[in-house]
């Protein structure tokens, strides 16, 4: 699935239901990129299509939950998002988001999810601190449905 392919799961039909709902609650939690296809065919097979996606058994549990603690804080300490050529900016106060904490949820993320490229910048003279995702082309879309951007 990473480079564009696609990845087909035949399914009996008691179980297309079950699958489709699986696939649509991992979107929801952030597993699939927006505009992913979900398809069942007349054959029963479920094709799930995204160039971007995030493996989440590439964390621990307990890796998983400390991710999640932290990316609910990232993401209520936002204090502004900027729109980049490439990607988007993300930016704290040092007195919310410490540069320890934004580098503990880079190395988890990059587990995850290892198509962005992350980039930490202190700014200001230590007043701001910066995380910027740029990626590939249309990470921007992945970006903004999963970051909630807009």
């Amino acid at each position: 699935m990473k480079n564009g392919k696609e990845q087909s799961v035949t399914v009996s039909k008691k179980s297309a239901v079950g699958v489709t709902m699986a696939l649509w609650m991992g979107s929801a939690m952030g597993l699939a990129a927006q505009g992913s296809a979900i398809l069942v065919q007349p054959e029963r097979q479920a094709t799930v299509q995204s160039k971007f996606y995030c493996n989440s058994k590439a964390l621990t549990p307990e890796e998983r939950a400390r991710h999640k603690q932290l990316s609910e804080k990232l993401m209520a300490a936002r204090k502004e998002i900027v729109e980049t050529e490439k990607g988007y900016e993300f930016q704290f106060s040092p007195s919310d988001i410490s540069l320890a904490e934004l580098a503990e949820w880079v190395v988890a993320e990059s587990k995850c999810c290892p198509f962005f490229d992350f980039h930490i910048d202190l700014e200001n003279q230590g007043k701001l601190v910066c995380l910027r995702l740029t990626g590939e082309e249309g990470i921007k879309a992945f970006i903004r449905a999963e970051f909630k951007t807009h």
